[in-house]
C-alpha cells in the first residue's frame, strides 16, 4: 500500500470521529462512492487542520511535511505542526510562559521526525522572530544559532540542511473579457464593428467582441446642441472622429470619417487626405450598409467656423437648424447614399473620437 493511500484511510478514520462538518461529508460521501479520497480545490491548511487533533496521524503529517507542493507559507505549515505537537503532547501548560524546560523536551521528543521537515530559512525575519523564537528550545542550538545567521548575514555559510523552497505555482486568473462599450444613442455594436473595419482598410468585418478602438462621444446633439459653433468647441482639434446622424422621418443612419482634426477656420479651407469616407449603415429599410470611399482627396475634409462638418462637396451639416445637405458628386466620394437632398432634418446628430483600444 502505498503512502498516499495510507493517508487516505488515516484521514477517513479522522473524518469518522469528532464533529461533522460539510468538508467532511463531502470527501467521506467520496470515499464511499469512489473508494478514494482527493483533495484537488481543499486549501493545504485545510489538510492539516484534519490531522491536527489526531496521534494516528504522523505518518501523513511527516509525508506531507516532505513535499514540496503544499501551497502554504512556510510559517502557516510551522503554525500547524506546532499545533499537531501540542495536540499529542500530555500535561502542557496553556500558558506557554509557565513552560519548563522538561515541556520543551517533551514537544521536541514529540515533533523529532517533523522539525527536520521544515524549511525555516524560507520563513520571514519577523516570522522567525514572533512565531519560532519562543520555541527555539525544541530546535537545539546549533539549528537556532544558524537560523539567526541567516537573517543578520544571508551569505554567510552555516553548517545545518538548508532545504529548498517548496515550489509556488502561480495563481490563474481568469481572463478578464474585455466588453466593448457602446456610448451611441444611434447606432449598435455592429455599425461599430464595420466602421471600425473600414478605418482598418479591413476586407471583412471586425466581430462585436474584436472591434480594437473606443469611441469617446464628444458631441450629442439633443444633449449639447446642433450649432456650428458647439461643435467646433467640442471637436476642435481632436484628431481622428467619426460623425453620426439620424434622418428624421426616414430612419436612415448616415456618417463620414475624418482621419484629421477639425478647425475653425476663416476663410473656409479644405484639407487633403485618402483615408477619409462617408457612409449609410443598414437598418430595418436597409439589409446592408454602403461604404463610400474618397475619390478626389485635395478636397476630402472641408473647414469653416460658421459651418459643421463638411465631407467633400457631398455631405455636410447645412446650417445650425439641424439641416444637412447630401448631394451625390462623383468627383468626391465613389458610392451613391441616397437620394440627393438639400435640406435633411435630422433627429439626432453625434460626433465620437476614435482611439486605439
Amino acid at each position: 500500500m502505498s503512502k498516499y493511500h495510507k493517508i487516505q484511510i488515516l484521514i477517513l478514520i479522522r473524518l469518522m470521529s469528532g464533529a461533522t462538518t460539510q468538508l467532511k461529508l463531502k470527501l467521506y460521501v467520496q470515499y464511499i462512492y469512489t473508494g478514494t479520497i482527493t483533495f484537488e480545490g481543499v486549501e493545504p491548511s485545510t489538510i492539516f487542520d484534519l490531522l491536527v487533533p489526531s496521534n494516528k496521524l504522523e505518518n501523513a503529517l511527516i509525508t506531507l511535511l516532505k513535499r514540496d507542493d503544499l501551497q502554504i507559507e512556510e510559517s502557516k505549515i510551522w503554525d500547524k505542526v506546532i499545533q499537531w505537537g501540542k495536540e499529542q503532547t500530555p500535561n502542557l501548560p496553556a500558558d506557554l510562559e509557565q513552560w519548563n524546560d522538561e515541556n520543551f523536551l517533551a514537544l521536541k521528543i514529540t515533533l523529532e521526525k517533523c522539525i527536520p521537515l521544515i524549511r525555516y530559512f524560507q520563513i520571514p525575519g519577523r516570522d522567525i522572530a514572533i512565531k519560532v523564537n519562543p520555541y527555539r528550545h525544541i530546535l537545539g542550538s546549533n539549528l537556532w544559532n544558524d537560523i539567526t545567521i541567516k537573517i543578520m548575514a544571508p551569505d554567510i555559510s552555516v553548517s545545518s540542511t538548508i532545504l529548498p523552497a517548496r515550489k509556488k505555482i502561480p495563481a490563474q486568473l481568469p481572463v478578464r473579457e474585455v466588453r466593448f462599450v457602446n456610448p451611441s444613442s444611434i447606432i449598435n455594436d455592429e455599425h461599430f464593428a464595420e466602421i471600425s473595419s473600414w478605418i482598418d482598410h479591413r476586407p471583412s468585418k471586425y466581430d462585436i467582441t474584436k472591434i480594437p478602438y473606443k469611441f469617446n462621444l464628444l458631441l450629442r446633439g439633443s444633449r449639447d446642441g446642433f450649432t456650428s459653433e458647439i461643435f467646433h468647441r467640442l471637436c476642435d482639434n481632436l484628431p481622428g472622429t467619426v460623425v453620426i446622424i439620424k434622418i428624421n422621418g426616414t430612419n436612415e443612419i448616415l456618417g463620414g470619417y475624418n482621419p484629421l482634426v477639425w478647425t475653425s477656420n476663416n476663410p473656409f479651407k479644405w484639407f487633403a487626405t485618402t483615408d477619409s469616407f462617408i457612409f449609410l449603415l443598414k437598418s430595418q429599410n436597409l439589409l446592408n450598409s454602403v461604404l463610400s470611399k474618397i475619390i478626389y482627396a485635395d478636397n476630402a475634409i472641408g473647414c469653416y467656423s460658421g459651418r459643421g462638418p463638411v465631407f467633400g462637396n457631398t455631405f455636410y451639416m447645412s446650417n445650425d437648424n439641424r439641416l444637412w445637405n447630401y448631394y451625390h458628386n462623383t468627383v468626391c466620394y465613389e458610392k451613391r447614399l441616397r437620394s440627393d437632398d438639400y435640406n435633411l432634418l435630422i433627429d439626432e446628430f453625434e460626433v465620437f473620437q476614435v482611439l486605439k483600444d
